[in-house]
C-alpha cells in the first residue's frame, strides 16, 4: 500500500463510507430485515416431533440433535431391516442426520424427495392458489423431479420454508480428499442448480470443481459436496451484512465436517457470504479439515488469519472484476465483516484469480481460479498459482494459515489477480505438497 492508502485522512473517509452504506441499508431493508425470515417452519419440524415420539423395537429414537458420533453408535447398533424401516418412515429426519450412514441418508432423502413432489404436484393444482404461488409451485416440481433423478446423492434435503439441500459428486465413504463448496447468498432449493450460467449455483459449482480434481489428481479418491444446507441471506440486505444467519450456518457446518465417513482430508471453498460462515466456524472445525479457501470475500468475521484460531491453511482470492471489491471491509456495531481477507496484513495465501469474470465467475471451467481450487482440493500445495506480485514469506503453515503480513503486493496487484507458477511461490511457501492422509 502506498502512504496515500494507508493515510489517516483515507481511512476517515473509508469509515464515513461504510457508515453511510449502513445508513442505506437501514433506510431500505429496514430493522425487521434482521429477524429471521419467514415460512422457516414446515414439514421437517413435524417429522422431528414424530421422531421424538418413536422408537424402533426396543431401541428409543437417539436425540436429532446428538453429537454425530452418538448417532453413528445408534445406527451401528441396528439391523439393515430396522435402519431401513427408519429411513422409510422418518425420511426427513434420518436424511438430514449428520453421522447416519451416508448411503442410508442418499435413500432416506429420495423418500423425502417423493412425498414432497407429490405434495408439490397437488399444490400446484389447487385453483386457489394466486398466480405467484402457482408459478412457484410449478418450479418447486421441476427443483424436485431433478433431485431425484437417477445417480444423485442427496445427502440432506429440507423443503421447509426456501429450502436447504447438499449433493455428494463422487464416492464419499471412499474418498481421501472431499471438497465441501460454502455459497453465498440467495441459495435455496430453486437456486440450487441452474442451467443458465450453471457454474454461479452450488451444483454447477461443485461439478465443476469435481471434474477439475479428478483431472489434477487422477489416481486420488475424491468427492465434492455441493452444501446449501443453511438459510443464506436474501439479496444484498441487512442479513447479508450481519453475522446472524452465518452463526447458524456455521454450527451446521461444524457438524456436517465432523460426521463426514472415514479419515479424508477436508478443504471447504467459500464463495461471497459462504467464507463467512467459515469464518465463524473457523476456530470449532474439526482437525480433518486441512484447508480454507475464500473467494468474493466480503470478510471472514476476522481482523487477520490468527483470529480465526484454525490450523487449517487459510487461502484467499479475489478477481479483478468482483464488486465485493468496493464494500467497505468493516465492523461497525455488528455491520460488516471485517478485514479483507486478501489484503496483505490479513495474512491469507493469496490465491490467482485470472481467467474468472466478476463476482460468480471463480468456478468457471478454464479459470485459474478453479485450477487452484482443484490443485488445494487433491493438496498438490506446490502447483497453485499465487496471485502476482505477492513476494511475502508465509511461514509456518500450521500457524493459523498466515501468509505473513510484512510482505505482499500493493492493492493494485491483488485487484490484477495474475499469477505465475514459475516466478511467483510466496502463497505456497512452507507447504509441502502434494500432502498424504
Amino acid at each position: 500500500m502506498t502512504s496515500f492508502d494507508s493515510s489517516p485522512t483515507l481511512t476517515v473517509w473509508r469509515t464515513l463510507l461504510a457508515l453511510a452504506v449502513v445508513f442505506v441499508l437501514l433506510m431500505t431493508t429496514g430493522w425487521t430485515a434482521i429477524r429471521p425470515q419467514a415460512g422457516l417452519g414446515g414439514p421437517l419440524e413435524v417429522a422431528l416431533a414424530a421422531w421424538r415420539n418413536g422408537r424402533i423395537g426396543t431401541h428409543e429414537l437417539p436425540d436429532p440433535e446428538a453429537p454425530p458420533g452418538v448417532i453413528a453408535a445408534f445406527f451401528r447398533a441396528l439391523k439393515a431391516p430396522q435402519r431401513e424401516q427408519l429411513a422409510a418412515e422418518h425420511p426427513l429426519v434420518v436424511g438430514n442426520l449428520d453421522g447416519a450412514p451416508v448411503t442410508l441418508r442418499y435413500r432416506a432423502n429420495r423418500h423425502a424427495l417423493a412425498r414432497a413432489l407429490d405434495a408439490e404436484r397437488e399444490r400446484a393444482a389447487d385453483t386457489r392458489l394466486s398466480a405467484a404461488g402457482h408459478q412457484e409451485a410449478l418450479r418447486r416440481v421441476h427443483r424436485f423431479s431433478s433431485l431425484i433423478g437417477d445417480g444423485r446423492q442427496i445427502l440432506s434435503f429440507d423443503p421447509s420454508g426456501k429450502g436447504r439441500v447438499a449433493e455428494v459428486f463422487g464416492d464419499l465413504d471412499r474418498a481421501e480428499r472431499v471438497s465441501v463448496v460454502v455459497p453465498g447468498v440467495d441459495t435455496n432449493l430453486l437456486t440450487f442448480e441452474k442451467s443458465a450460467r450453471k457454474y454461479t449455483a452450488p451444483v454447477g459449482m461443485a461439478q465443476s470443481l469435481y471434474a477439475a480434481e479428478r483431472a489434477a489428481s487422477p489416481t486420488t479418491p475424491t468427492a465434492v459436496i455441493a452444501w446449501a444446507d443453511y438459510t443464506s441471506p436474501v439479496g444484498v440486505g441487512m442479513d447479508a451484512a450481519t453475522g446472524r444467519l452465518a452463526a447458524d450456518g456455521a454450527a451446521r457446518l461444524v457438524s456436517l465436517t465432523s460426521a463426514l465417513p472415514g479419515d479424508s482430508r477436508v478443504s471447504l471453498f467459500c464463495h461471497s457470504y459462504g467464507s463467512v460462515v467459515c469464518g465463524v466456524a473457523a476456530r470449532r472445525l474439526p482437525a480433518r479439515v486441512s484447508d480454507v479457501a475464500v473467494a468474493g470475500s466480503p470478510g471472514m468475521r476476522a481482523e487477520n488469519a490468527a483470529a480465526l484460531h484454525t490450523r487449517a491453511h487459510v487461502w484467499a482470492m479475489r478477481d479483478a472484476d468482483d464488486w465485493i471489491a468496493d464494500v467497505p471491509y468493516l465492523d461497525v456495531g455488528g455491520l460488516g465483516h471485517g478485514a479483507d481477507p486478501v489484503a496483505p496484513e490479513f495474512g491469507a495465501r493469496v490465491l490467482s484469480a485470472s481467467g474468472a469474470v466478476g463476482h460468480a465467475g471463480y468456478f468457471e471451467p478454464g479459470t485459474e481460479s478453479l485450477e487452484n481450487f482443484a490443485e488445494i482440493g487433491v493438496g498438490a500445495y506446490d502447483s497453485v498459482s499465487c496471485a502476482g506480485g505477492d513476494t511475502g514469506d508465509p511461514g509456518d503453515p500450521g500457524d493459523a494459515g498466515a501468509s505473513g503480513a510484512d510482505g505482499g503486493s500493493d492493492d493494485s496487484d491483488l485487484g490484477d489477480s495474475g499469477g505465475s507458477r514459475d516466478a511467483d511461490n510466496a502463497c505456497r511457501s512452507g507447504i509441502s505438497g502434494p500432502s498424504t492422509v
